[in-house]
């Protein structure tokens, strides 16, 4: 929910405590002159024995209220000056431990069902509200993992059974004896697709569980490889690859981040236009980040659909009546692998039609040094 920016909580509670303070020291002064300066006598006669010209009749109130005036002022000055210090200070020793919990709960929207707040101290209202979030983090992070390996059992389960039948429709189509049967074309396309399905329900469930080696990528050689894998199937529909951008570092797997990629270029093209589409293909790197961005033309989308694009299952129209009509998890697996590798994935329609898709990656993890990537020499360049 987006709102309005506001006073953070720790200055209010600081503006409290040295606005309370102002007012005990009001309320002190105003005692000192209730019950003590208010019985001064307006004036009063001095007798100096020894001189008579020091004789006579002096204002004593207004006197003593020359001195007490601006010393109260000053003490005034000084609780406003203590209590907003003071007040900043305990404020901030108060909310420490809301702090963490806002932390943890920023990294739980993540996608991160691992981090524990852990808070440490004696029982009170925020170590109650750490542990029954930490109760709760552990739960979903159970359910989670639950759910995640049975779908790995289930796609490895599928597995077997889907080979044998793609062996015994490959031999009775490849049987001489036999006449052509549109029946088992049929059959292995329906075979072939279901064995898509089960090998991307298997990489999901890998890119979640974020079983996979970190280590140095160069994005743009992805880009590249990527490229040219795909060249064919962008020459048969007539579109234009573009490939640009400098040596690119990143952290995590190769093998996923080609998938991803390879997953955004086969989308891009194709969900193209037929014959004369373009796909570009860019790598670059900021200040701690790297992003590989793949832009298409194409027809153009409406943007409360492009959000829903990495559902799982979710299709376009174009998905339901192409010979690459996929199985519905290419954009969901790209935003696992990128959830996965602690990055950030955004869909952009273009004005002229089309889908811009941005991956940023982080240059560095806790467990690398994030170092310089030297670029591995290639034969294509």
């Amino acid at each position: 929910m987006d709102r309005a920016p506001g006073l953070s909580v720790r200055l209010k509670l600081t503006l409290s405590y040295a606005g309370f303070l102002m007012l005990a020291g009001v309320l002190m002064l105003a005692a000192v002159w209730v019950f003590l300066l208010r019985y001064v006598p307006d004036r009063a006669m001095l007798i100096n024995p020894d001189d008579e010209l020091t004789s006579g009749v002096f204002p004593v109130r207004s006197a003593l209220l020359d001195v007490f005036a601006p010393r109260a002022a000053a003490v005034l000055a000084f609780l406003l000056v203590f209590g907003l210090l003071g007040g900043w200070i305990l404020a901030g020793h108060m909310l420490a431990p809301l702090t963490r919990i806002t932390h943890a709960t920023r990294a739980t929207t993540h996608g991160s069902l691992s981090h524990r707040i852990r808070l440490p101290g004696r029982k009170d209202e925020f170590r109650e509200l750490a542990d029954a979030f930490d109760t709760m983090l552990a739960r979903l992070e159970a359910r989670v993992a639950e759910q995640q390996r049975f779908a790995a059992n289930a796609s490895h389960e599928l597995r077997t059974p889907l080979a044998v039948s793609k062996s015994l429709l490959d031999a009775a189509r490849a049987d001489p004896d036999r006449a052509a049967d549109p029946l088992l074309d049929r059959l292995h396309a329906v075979n072939t697709r279901a064995i898509d399905l089960t090998e991307a329900l298997l990489l999901l469930s890998r890119a979640e569980q974020r079983s996979f080696t970190r280590e140095h990528v160069d994005l743009s050689l992805v880009a590249e490889e990527t490229a040219e894998t795909l060249l064919p199937l962008a020459e048969k529909r007539g579109v234009t690859i573009e490939t640009s951008g400098d040596i690119t570092p990143a952290i995590g797997s190769q093998a996923l981040l080609l998938q991803l990629t390879a997953n955004l270029v086969q989308n891009a093209i194709i969900h193209n236009l037929p014959g004369q589409g373009t796909v570009w293909i860019r790598t670059g790197a900021r200040a701690g980040t790297a992003v590989l961005t793949v832009e298409n033309t194409g027809e153009r989308l409406a943007p409360h659909l492009v959000p829903t694009l990495t559902e799982r299952f979710r299709r376009g129209t174009e998905r339901l009546h192409t010979d690459h009509a996929g199985v519905g998890l290419g954009l969901a697996i790209i935003k696992t692998i990128t959830h996965a590798h602690d990055g950030t994935l955004t869909l952009t329609p273009r004005p002229a039609g089309g889908l811009r898709v941005t991956v940023e990656l982080p240059t560095a993890s806790p467990h690398h040094d994030g170092g310089a990537l030297p670029r591995p020499a290639t034969g294509h360049e």
